[in-house]
């Protein structure tokens, strides 16, 4: 069973190393000209559809105003008949040809050439007008099926208006506009505002902001300076910035988000495979049930010649029901839309199949480190002893003014104007496991952790809160210290309040930070359990363990939220991986199931629901074509039914299922 799961997942993740770059312009192109096709396409079959109306309208007056023969009668429907029933009629033909004859195209020819012939048995009335309007009927579900499927791809084609035409370069002192994909790692590119950012980089001249809808669905515009990365896809929207580039067009965030929802549509959900394997054996055992219903009774009436047409008439009318259209047409369509409506809100879900699963997750766990929190160390507390606060952090930030260290970055940050305050640093000297010495002024200032303290002889004392905290001390007397933090993110423990609303039983952190660092997280967050100080290869013994623990009865799945290159080996493992897309490690986006494009927790949450939803519509479908077609035939078996109930049960109700299947394009939960 293990193993089965393992290879569908890598069914499932198919083959996404193609070429991304070279097909760029080509596949624009080939896009537009598909959209076009289409649209030409439902027009004609919309023009199609009103001259049969107009036809049948005619030959139904013919029929009742003049004394024509039933042969005459034939010909004058069979107008109508082939204008609108030609394609089908051929798409059987072509099935029969190729030994694939059971299908919708089949069973619709033979229920509506049967109605046509039913007129000339002895006894039996025409149904010539009924023939006409099942082949109608059928082409208007085909039309709303079309139509359907065409909003479906424009929910998915609006990403295609993010991928950038042009580059802007700089080469030899000339900007030259050329491909994205002739752009090399490393070379400079000019965005102007209103352009779209071709590649990904780093800013390093200028500052705008940017406007991300497309990519993560944010409303609000990104502010980018210099030093921030940016991603392709965006649109510049007030100033002219110059960027370096970190990744060529192939492997930029445009492209992959863009083949990531193409490769989307190839991976089936379980409804979608069952649906067509149940398409597969029903239809044939439907034409041998009309079969068998047409010639039976009337063998064991005695008066066959008689009771005959009766049950043929019947027989066609079960085939008409019985026909899989609504089912094979809106399930498909409904997981469609799904994956459309959830990439607008910036979630990307690599298939049908992790819709399915997402649906049934009862167990999210966590990495820490850039998924619930920043990644970023920032001063959360400042407790002076013998200065203020802001004399505290000016001293600190200056001494830490030529460090490296991540945490000499978050003392500059939280005291940006210390270079242009005119203090004199002198004599820095760096003691490593223990901090920074420096003279500001005339003053000694040492920064870093209690050994340096003792050192110098300061009184230092501990702080109640968890952190990273770093003591000052000034010509050897105790001035404070300073607590700093990873920051946790501002929606994350709204993430776990709406998980636990969702019905999601159990949530874990598994990090490699700190154990008292990790309980005080979990604390905060609300999380049911943690697992601190842990190396990838414990966080994936730790997830097989919560995978066999999971309730086997409830077909339970587990997901996990990651973001660095360390937990690409778990977001594999897991049954659905879902991955930190604006800041994630490529190797992380590679290797998981649903990438969320603005890392916000609280879009983990959103993916369970509007996955639920879309299998919710899928069901719904499920039921009520079954439940219609069910009911129809039982009249029909009975003598009850009509041809208009017939096509009511398919084409009606396939109408109706594909209208149900559009709202899940909405992408609410």
């Amino acid at each position: 069973m293990e193993k089965h799961h393992q290879d569908n997942r890598q069914e499932a993740r198919g083959n996404r190393q193609q070429d991304q770059g070279h097909g760029h312009c080509h596949g624009h192109c080939h896009e537009h000209h598909h959209e076009h096709e289409h649209h030409h396409e439902l027009k004609e079959q919309l023009v199609k559809i009103i001259i049969t109306v107009v036809l049948l309208i005619a030959a139904v007056l013919i029929e009742k105003h003049t004394a024509l023969t039933t042969w005459q009668l034939l010909l004058v429907y069979l107008v109508p008949y082939l204008l609108i029933g030609f394609d089908t009629l051929k798409e059987a033909a072509e099935g029969l040809a190729h030994g694939e004859a059971f299908n919708e195209h089949f069973l619709m020819s033979v229920a509506t050439i049967g109605a046509l012939c039913i007129g000339f048995l002895p006894g039996a009335e025409t149904q010539f007008p009924e023939a006409v309007f099942v082949m109608l009927f059928f082409q208007i579900g085909e039309l709303f099926e079309g139509y359907a499927e065409g909003k479906s791809r424009d929910s998915i084609a609006h990403l295609m208006d993010i991928r950038p035409d042009t580059a802007n370069v700089e080469r030899d002192g000339n900007l030259l506009t050329v491909n994205p994909d002739e752009v090399e790692v490393g070379e400079t590119i000019v965005i102007r505002p209103g352009e779209k950012v071709p590649l990904d980089g780093v800013i390093t001249e200028g500052a705008t902001a940017l406007n991300t809808v497309a990519l993560t669905g944010e409303s609000v515009p990104r502010e980018a300076g210099l030093g921030d990365e940016v991603i392709s896809g965006c649109v510049n929207i007030s100033g002219v910035v110059k960027v370096r580039t970190t990744k060529s067009f192939g492997e930029s965030t445009v492209s992959k988000i863009i083949h990531l929802v193409e490769d989307a549509g190839e991976h089936k959900s379980k409804s979608e495979t069952f649906i067509s394997r149940f398409a597969r054996v029903y239809t044939p055992v439907v034409v041998f049930a009309a079969i068998a219903l047409a010639l039976l009774p009337p063998l064991f009436s005695g008066h066959f010649a008689t009771a005959f047409p009766v049950w043929l008439y019947r027989a066609l009318l079960f085939l008409v029901v019985s026909c899989p259209c609504a089912l094979v047409i809106s399930v498909p369509l409904t997981f469609f839309g799904g994956i459309g409506g959830a990439s607008r809100n910036g979630i990307l879900v690599k298939g049908a199949n992790f819709m399915d699963i997402l649906a049934k997750v009862d167990t999210v766990v966590f990495d820490k480190t850039g998924t619930l929190t920043h990644g970023q160390f920032a001063v959360e507390a400042v407790h002076p002893e013998t200065l203020d606060e802001r004399q505290l952090l000016h001293l600190a930030a200056h001494v830490e003014h030529f460090s490296t260290h991540p945490v000499g970055a978050a003392l500059r940050d939280a005291f940006p104007d210390e270079a242009t305050d005119g203090c004199q640093v002198s004599d820095v000297e760096e003691i490593a496991g223990h901090g920074v010495k420096a003279k500001v002024g005339d003053k000694i200032v040492c920064v870093g952790n209690a050994k340096m303290m003792e050192a110098v002889g300061a009184q230092w004392h501990d702080c109640h809160l968890t952190g990273t905290i770093i003591h000052v001390a000034v010509d050897g007397a105790y001035a404070g210290h300073i607590v700093i933090n990873d920051k946790v993110k501002e929606d994350s423990a709204e993430a776990i309040s709406q998980l636990k609303a969702l019905g999601v039983r159990r949530t874990v952190m598994l990090t490699g930070d700190r154990q008292e660092v990790a309980a005080e997280v979990t604390r905060k967050l609300g999380i049911d359990e943690f697992h601190a100080e842990l190396l990838p290869a414990d966080k994936v013994a730790y997830l097989d363990e919560l995978l066999n623990a999971k309730p086997s009865t409830l077909n339970a799945q587990l997901a996990f939220v990651g973001d660095g290159i360390n937990d690409a080996p778990v977001l594999a493992r897991a049954d659905v991986g879902i991955a930190m897309g604006g800041l994630g490690s490529d190797a992380a986006i590679e290797a998981a199931d649903v990438v969320l494009m603005d890392d916000k927790p609280t879009k983990i949450a959103s993916a369970i629901g509007i996955a639920r939803r879309t299998l919710r519509i899928a069901r719904q479908n499920v039921a009520f074509a079954i439940g219609v077609k069910v009911l129809v035939l039982l009249l029909a078996a009975v003598g009850l039914a009509t041809m208009w109930m017939a096509v009511f049960a398919d084409v009606g109700v396939t109408v109706l299922a594909v209208l149900n299947a559009m709202r899940a394009m909405k992408g609410r939960e």
